[in-house]
């Protein structure tokens, strides 16, 4: 039905991050909407219908990386993930970091440099690439206020609305 995995791969991404794992057996026991609330310091939370786009896509594999209780079946993860495995949980979260630029995260991965997911996105990567390319294709909103309202600390953060710079500070090149 889509022309182009990658949207479906964002939008796996997104719900894996929001979805607890005891809600992911199948698609009837998943919610029908999902708050995605991870740069909620600065925005509020994007509302996700997922029901809507359980009607887009073919099944949950069109979005997520793999499905809990099912083992791995990609051929390129098979030698190092365990084949019969199954998988405990979808959340994006679990494998993506909220924060990939802190100190933590760079000495962690400066000790991995040989691991085949050194250049995984971080959380907000990963919700991004799975959702925007979707949205320009099937005409979703675009725009990061389109799906994520500012709040009082993000205008603060990014200099705007009350906290926008006023008179002879405007103009003085920011």
């Amino acid at each position: 039905m889509f022309g182009n995995w990658k949207w479906v791969f964002v939008l796996a991404v997104t719900l894996a991050f929001t979805v607890p794992a005891a809600t992911q057996g199948s698609s009837a026991e998943m919610p029908a909407s999902v708050l995605l609330d991870s740069l909620s310091h600065l925005f509020d939370g994007a509302e996700f219908d997922h029901n809507l786009h359980l009607d887009i896509a073919e099944d949950c594999a069109d979005c997520h990386h793999h499905t809990t209780g099912t083992g791995v079946s990609d051929p390129v993860c098979i030698p190092c993930h365990d084949r019969g495995a199954e998988a405990v949980s979808v959340a994006c979260r679990d494998c993506h970091e909220a924060d990939p630029f802190s100190a933590e995260s760079l000495r962690e991965k400066d000790k991995r440099k040989d691991d085949y997911h050194f250049d995984k996105p971080g959380l907000k990567a990963a919700y991004h690439l799975n959702c925007l390319q979707c949205h320009v294709e099937m005409g979703g909103p675009e725009g990061c206020q389109d799906c994520h309202e500012r709040n009082a600390d993000g205008d603060a953060f990014y200099y705007s609305g009350p906290f926008s710079p006023k008179g002879e500070q405007a103009s003085k090149g920011h």
